[in-house]
Protein backbone atom coordinates (compact mmCIF):
# COMPACT_ATOMS: atom_id res chain seq x y z
CA UNK A 1 0.00 0.00 0.00
CA UNK A 2 1.23 3.52 -0.81
CA UNK A 3 -1.12 5.38 1.50
CA UNK A 4 1.73 6.20 3.85
CA UNK A 5 3.56 8.00 1.06
CA UNK A 6 0.70 10.31 0.22
CA UNK A 7 1.78 13.02 2.60
CA UNK A 8 0.10 16.08 1.15
CA UNK A 9 -2.85 16.98 -0.99
CA UNK A 10 -1.90 19.82 -3.33
CA UNK A 11 -4.85 21.91 -4.41
CA UNK A 12 -4.82 23.35 -7.93
CA UNK A 13 -5.71 26.88 -9.00
CA UNK A 14 -9.01 27.67 -7.32
CA UNK A 15 -9.70 30.38 -9.88
CA UNK A 16 -9.77 27.77 -12.62
CA UNK A 17 -13.06 26.26 -13.75
CA UNK A 18 -11.30 22.91 -13.53
CA UNK A 19 -9.80 22.86 -10.07
CA UNK A 20 -7.76 19.72 -9.56
CA UNK A 21 -6.64 17.79 -6.51
CA UNK A 22 -3.22 16.25 -7.07
CA UNK A 23 -2.02 13.47 -4.77
CA UNK A 24 1.71 13.65 -4.15
CA UNK A 25 4.31 11.70 -2.18
CA UNK A 26 5.31 14.49 0.16
CA UNK A 27 5.40 14.99 3.92
CA UNK A 28 5.54 18.17 5.97
CA UNK A 29 8.85 18.55 7.82
CA UNK A 30 9.97 21.15 10.32
CA UNK A 31 13.06 22.26 12.20
CA UNK A 32 12.14 24.41 15.19
CA UNK A 33 14.85 26.11 17.23
CA UNK A 34 14.91 28.69 19.96
CA UNK A 35 14.87 31.54 17.42
CA UNK A 36 13.31 30.34 14.16
CA UNK A 37 10.92 27.71 12.83
CA UNK A 38 11.72 26.26 9.40
CA UNK A 39 9.06 24.32 7.50
CA UNK A 40 9.29 22.50 4.18
CA UNK A 41 8.04 19.61 2.07
CA UNK A 42 9.96 16.34 1.81
CA UNK A 43 9.77 14.11 -1.27
CA UNK A 44 9.22 10.67 0.24
CA UNK A 45 10.78 8.90 -2.74
CA UNK A 46 14.21 10.50 -2.64
CA UNK A 47 14.30 12.72 0.47
CA UNK A 48 14.61 16.01 -1.43
CA UNK A 49 13.51 19.10 0.49
CA UNK A 50 11.60 21.95 -1.14
CA UNK A 51 9.32 24.94 -0.45
CA UNK A 52 11.44 25.97 2.55
CA UNK A 53 10.19 28.89 4.60
CA UNK A 54 11.62 30.36 7.81
CA UNK A 55 9.49 32.05 10.46
CA UNK A 56 10.53 34.01 13.53
CA UNK A 57 9.26 32.42 16.72
CA UNK A 58 8.56 35.89 18.10
CA UNK A 59 5.88 36.47 15.47
CA UNK A 60 3.64 33.57 16.51
CA UNK A 61 2.08 32.57 19.81
CA UNK A 62 2.25 28.84 19.10
CA UNK A 63 3.98 26.35 16.82
CA UNK A 64 0.59 25.22 15.55
CA UNK A 65 -0.09 28.77 14.34
CA UNK A 66 3.15 28.71 12.33
CA UNK A 67 2.26 25.37 10.75
CA UNK A 68 -1.24 26.56 9.83
CA UNK A 69 0.20 29.71 8.27
CA UNK A 70 2.66 27.65 6.21
CA UNK A 71 0.06 25.16 5.00
CA UNK A 72 -2.32 27.96 4.06
CA UNK A 73 0.41 29.80 2.16
CA UNK A 74 1.40 26.63 0.29
CA UNK A 75 -2.26 25.72 -0.34
CA UNK A 76 -1.74 22.20 1.02
CA UNK A 77 -3.37 19.85 3.49
CA UNK A 78 -0.86 17.76 5.42
CA UNK A 79 -1.58 14.20 6.57
CA UNK A 80 1.98 13.20 7.53
CA UNK A 81 4.48 15.38 9.37
CA UNK A 82 7.79 15.20 11.23
CA UNK A 83 8.82 18.17 13.35
CA UNK A 84 12.25 18.47 14.96
CA UNK A 85 12.28 20.52 18.16
CA UNK A 86 15.20 22.05 20.09
CA UNK A 87 14.41 20.44 23.45
CA UNK A 88 14.11 17.00 25.08
CA UNK A 89 11.22 14.90 23.77
CA UNK A 90 10.32 12.57 26.63
CA UNK A 91 6.52 12.34 26.57
CA UNK A 92 3.44 13.95 25.06
CA UNK A 93 4.05 17.40 26.51
CA UNK A 94 6.77 19.43 24.77
CA UNK A 95 8.18 22.47 26.57
CA UNK A 96 10.93 24.14 24.57
CA UNK A 97 14.17 25.00 26.38
CA UNK A 98 14.96 28.32 24.65
CA UNK A 99 11.44 29.37 23.64
CA UNK A 100 8.10 30.05 25.31
CA UNK A 101 6.34 27.55 23.06
CA UNK A 102 4.84 24.45 24.70
CA UNK A 103 2.27 21.98 23.38
CA UNK A 104 0.76 18.50 23.53
CA UNK A 105 1.77 16.31 20.58
CA UNK A 106 -1.56 14.45 20.62
CA UNK A 107 -3.58 17.64 20.80
CA UNK A 108 -1.68 19.31 17.96
CA UNK A 109 -1.94 16.18 15.82
CA UNK A 110 -5.71 16.13 16.30
CA UNK A 111 -6.12 19.88 15.80
CA UNK A 112 -4.17 19.81 12.53
CA UNK A 113 -5.98 16.68 11.33
CA UNK A 114 -2.78 14.70 10.85
CA UNK A 115 -2.69 10.94 10.38
CA UNK A 116 0.93 10.85 11.56
CA UNK A 117 2.88 13.38 13.60
CA UNK A 118 6.45 12.55 14.59
CA UNK A 119 8.04 15.03 17.01
CA UNK A 120 11.75 14.44 17.51
CA UNK A 121 14.72 16.21 19.07
CA UNK A 122 16.38 18.68 16.70
CA UNK A 123 19.71 16.88 16.88
CA UNK A 124 18.03 13.56 16.23
CA UNK A 125 17.04 15.19 12.95
CA UNK A 126 20.53 16.56 12.32
CA UNK A 127 22.07 13.15 12.99
CA UNK A 128 19.61 11.47 10.63
CA UNK A 129 20.73 13.89 7.92
CA UNK A 130 24.28 12.49 8.02
CA UNK A 131 23.54 9.43 5.82
CA UNK A 132 21.92 11.80 3.29
CA UNK A 133 24.91 14.15 2.98
CA UNK A 134 27.08 14.19 -0.12
CA UNK A 135 30.68 15.34 -0.48
CA UNK A 136 29.58 18.88 -1.35
CA UNK A 137 27.57 19.07 1.91
CA UNK A 138 30.54 18.65 4.27
CA UNK A 139 33.95 20.21 4.88
CA UNK A 140 36.57 17.99 6.53
CA UNK A 141 38.74 19.42 9.28
CA UNK A 142 41.55 16.98 9.96
CA UNK A 143 41.65 13.25 10.54
CA UNK A 144 41.56 10.36 8.10
CA UNK A 145 38.62 8.85 6.22
CA UNK A 146 35.43 7.99 8.11
CA UNK A 147 35.15 4.28 8.87
CA UNK A 148 31.78 2.76 7.86
CA UNK A 149 29.93 0.91 10.58
CA UNK A 150 31.48 2.90 13.44
CA UNK A 151 29.63 5.34 15.74
CA UNK A 152 29.16 8.96 14.70
CA UNK A 153 28.92 12.05 16.92
CA UNK A 154 27.02 15.19 15.98
CA UNK A 155 27.09 18.48 17.85
CA UNK A 156 26.50 22.09 17.03
CA UNK A 157 26.25 25.58 18.44
CA UNK A 158 23.41 27.97 17.71
CA UNK A 159 20.96 29.45 20.18
CA UNK A 160 21.96 26.47 22.33
CA UNK A 161 24.31 23.48 22.06
CA UNK A 162 22.93 20.26 20.60
CA UNK A 163 24.53 16.82 20.93
CA UNK A 164 23.63 13.43 19.47
CA UNK A 165 25.21 10.13 18.46
CA UNK A 166 24.32 7.92 15.50
CA UNK A 167 24.73 4.18 14.96
CA UNK A 168 23.97 1.93 12.00
CA UNK A 169 22.46 -1.49 12.69
CA UNK A 170 21.99 -3.63 9.59
CA UNK A 171 20.25 -1.21 7.21
CA UNK A 172 18.70 1.02 9.88
CA UNK A 173 20.13 4.16 11.40
CA UNK A 174 19.62 4.60 15.14
CA UNK A 175 19.87 8.08 16.60
CA UNK A 176 20.84 8.43 20.27
CA UNK A 177 19.67 11.86 21.39
CA UNK A 178 20.59 13.34 24.72
CA UNK A 179 21.23 16.61 26.48
CA UNK A 180 25.01 16.62 26.24
CA UNK A 181 25.03 20.38 25.86
CA UNK A 182 24.16 20.67 29.55
CA UNK A 183 27.06 18.68 30.98
CA UNK A 184 29.61 20.51 33.13
CA UNK A 185 32.07 22.52 31.07
CA UNK A 186 35.62 21.40 31.69
CA UNK A 187 38.59 23.77 31.55
CA UNK A 188 42.07 23.24 30.20
CA UNK A 189 43.92 26.40 31.16
CA UNK A 190 44.17 28.96 33.94
CA UNK A 191 42.46 31.58 31.76
CA UNK A 192 39.52 29.27 31.14
CA UNK A 193 39.24 28.60 34.88
CA UNK A 194 39.11 32.32 35.57
CA UNK A 195 36.46 32.93 32.92
CA UNK A 196 34.27 30.08 34.20
CA UNK A 197 34.69 31.40 37.74
CA UNK A 198 33.23 34.73 36.60
CA UNK A 199 30.31 32.95 34.93
CA UNK A 200 29.66 30.72 37.96
CA UNK A 201 29.16 33.82 40.11
CA UNK A 202 26.46 34.94 37.69
CA UNK A 203 24.90 31.65 36.63
CA UNK A 204 25.72 29.03 39.23
CA UNK A 205 26.11 25.90 37.12
CA UNK A 206 28.13 26.52 33.96
CA UNK A 207 27.24 23.96 31.32
CA UNK A 208 28.95 23.53 27.97
CA UNK A 209 26.04 25.42 26.38
CA UNK A 210 26.86 28.47 28.48
CA UNK A 211 30.03 28.95 26.42
CA UNK A 212 29.43 26.93 23.24
CA UNK A 213 26.48 28.78 21.71
CA UNK A 214 25.66 32.25 20.44
CA UNK A 215 24.94 33.55 23.95
CA UNK A 216 27.92 31.50 25.13
CA UNK A 217 30.28 33.39 22.82
CA UNK A 218 29.10 36.61 24.45
CA UNK A 219 29.66 35.01 27.87
CA UNK A 220 33.26 34.17 26.92
CA UNK A 221 33.79 37.75 25.76
CA UNK A 222 32.34 39.16 28.99
CA UNK A 223 34.48 36.80 31.05
CA UNK A 224 37.67 37.82 29.25
CA UNK A 225 36.98 41.50 29.83
CA UNK A 226 35.93 40.94 33.45
CA UNK A 227 39.10 39.06 34.46
CA UNK A 228 41.08 41.99 33.06
CA UNK A 229 39.15 44.28 35.40
CA UNK A 230 37.31 46.17 32.67
CA UNK A 231 33.66 46.69 31.73
CA UNK A 232 32.46 44.75 28.66
CA UNK A 233 30.44 46.32 25.89
CA UNK A 234 26.84 45.17 25.39
CA UNK A 235 27.47 43.06 22.30
CA UNK A 236 25.39 40.47 20.49
CA UNK A 237 26.91 37.23 19.15
CA UNK A 238 27.12 38.44 15.55
CA UNK A 239 28.87 41.61 16.71
CA UNK A 240 31.50 39.64 18.61
CA UNK A 241 32.06 37.49 15.53
CA UNK A 242 32.29 40.44 13.12
CA UNK A 243 34.68 42.40 15.33
CA UNK A 244 36.85 39.30 15.73
CA UNK A 245 37.14 38.30 12.08
CA UNK A 246 37.72 41.93 11.04
CA UNK A 247 40.45 42.13 13.68
CA UNK A 248 38.73 45.23 15.06
CA UNK A 249 38.65 44.25 18.74
CA UNK A 250 41.26 42.23 20.63
CA UNK A 251 38.80 41.04 23.28
CA UNK A 252 36.39 39.72 20.65
CA UNK A 253 39.22 37.99 18.80
CA UNK A 254 40.38 36.35 22.02
CA UNK A 255 36.80 35.27 22.72
CA UNK A 256 36.28 33.74 19.28
CA UNK A 257 39.68 32.00 19.42
CA UNK A 258 38.83 30.50 22.80
CA UNK A 259 35.39 29.49 21.54
CA UNK A 260 37.07 27.45 18.77
CA UNK A 261 39.42 25.80 21.25
CA UNK A 262 36.55 24.87 23.56
CA UNK A 263 34.60 23.48 20.59
CA UNK A 264 37.61 21.28 19.84
CA UNK A 265 38.02 20.08 23.40
CA UNK A 266 34.31 19.29 23.70
CA UNK A 267 34.26 17.46 20.34
CA UNK A 268 37.26 15.39 21.39
CA UNK A 269 35.39 14.35 24.53
CA UNK A 270 32.45 13.18 22.41
CA UNK A 271 34.80 11.19 20.18
CA UNK A 272 36.37 9.47 23.19
CA UNK A 273 33.00 8.62 24.74
CA UNK A 274 31.92 6.34 21.89
CA UNK A 275 34.96 5.83 19.69
CA UNK A 276 33.41 7.79 16.84
CA UNK A 277 35.62 6.60 13.99
CA UNK A 278 32.56 7.11 11.77
CA UNK A 279 33.26 10.82 12.17
CA UNK A 280 32.37 13.82 14.29
CA UNK A 281 30.00 16.23 12.56
CA UNK A 282 29.58 19.89 13.50
CA UNK A 283 26.21 21.48 12.75
CA UNK A 284 24.49 24.64 13.98
CA UNK A 285 24.29 28.14 12.59
CA UNK A 286 27.21 29.70 14.45
CA UNK A 287 30.46 28.19 13.10
CA UNK A 288 29.66 28.71 9.37
CA UNK A 289 29.66 32.47 10.03
CA UNK A 290 33.43 32.39 10.62
CA UNK A 291 34.50 29.29 8.70
CA UNK A 292 37.97 30.44 7.64
CA UNK A 293 38.73 31.72 11.14
CA UNK A 294 37.58 28.36 12.54
CA UNK A 295 39.69 26.30 10.13
CA UNK A 296 42.86 28.21 11.05
CA UNK A 297 42.09 28.26 14.80
CA UNK A 298 43.24 25.94 17.56
CA UNK A 299 40.16 23.76 17.11
CA UNK A 300 41.83 20.62 15.74
CA UNK A 301 44.78 20.78 18.13
CA UNK A 302 42.35 21.03 21.06
CA UNK A 303 40.27 18.16 19.63
CA UNK A 304 43.32 15.88 19.73
CA UNK A 305 44.80 17.23 22.98
CA UNK A 306 43.91 14.23 25.16
CA UNK A 307 47.27 13.23 26.57
CA UNK A 308 47.90 9.52 26.08
CA UNK A 309 44.98 9.28 23.65
CA UNK A 310 46.19 11.92 21.22
CA UNK A 311 47.13 9.27 18.63
CA UNK A 312 43.71 7.63 19.10
CA UNK A 313 41.98 10.88 18.15
CA UNK A 314 44.40 11.86 15.41
CA UNK A 315 42.68 9.74 12.73
CA UNK A 316 39.08 10.54 13.70
CA UNK A 317 37.71 12.92 11.06
CA UNK A 318 35.72 16.03 11.86
CA UNK A 319 33.25 17.33 9.30
CA UNK A 320 31.54 20.69 9.26
CA UNK A 321 28.07 20.30 7.78
CA UNK A 322 27.70 22.92 5.06
CA UNK A 323 24.24 21.79 3.92
CA UNK A 324 21.92 24.72 4.56
CA UNK A 325 19.06 22.71 6.10
CA UNK A 326 20.32 19.53 7.81
CA UNK A 327 17.46 19.59 10.32
CA UNK A 328 14.83 19.51 7.59
CA UNK A 329 16.79 16.92 5.61
CA UNK A 330 17.06 14.72 8.70
CA UNK A 331 13.42 15.12 9.67
CA UNK A 332 12.54 13.83 6.21
CA UNK A 333 15.00 10.94 6.55
CA UNK A 334 13.49 10.02 9.91
CA UNK A 335 10.01 9.97 8.44
CA UNK A 336 11.10 7.93 5.43
CA UNK A 337 12.81 5.33 7.63
CA UNK A 338 9.78 5.30 9.94
CA UNK A 339 7.68 4.40 6.91
CA UNK A 340 9.94 1.45 6.08
CA UNK A 341 12.29 2.96 3.53
CA UNK A 342 16.08 2.39 3.49
CA UNK A 343 18.03 5.66 3.64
Amino acid sequence: MLAWAIGLVLVGNRQSARSQIIMTKYALVGDVGGTNARLALCDMDNGDISHIHTYSGQDYDTLEAVIRHYLTAQKVEATEACIAIACPITDDWVDMTNSAWAFSIKAMKASLGLATLEVINDFTAVSMAVPMLGERDIIQIGGAAAQPGHPIAVYGAGTGLGVCHLLQLDKRWISLPGEGGHVDMATGSEEEQQILAVLRKELGHVSAERVLSGPGLVNIYRGIVAIDGRTPQLLKPHQVTELAINDSDDDCRRALSLFCVLMGRFGGNLALNMGTFGGVYIAGGLVPRFLEFFRSSGFRAAFEDKGRFKDYLHTIPVFLISHEQPGLLGAGAHMRQKMGMVI
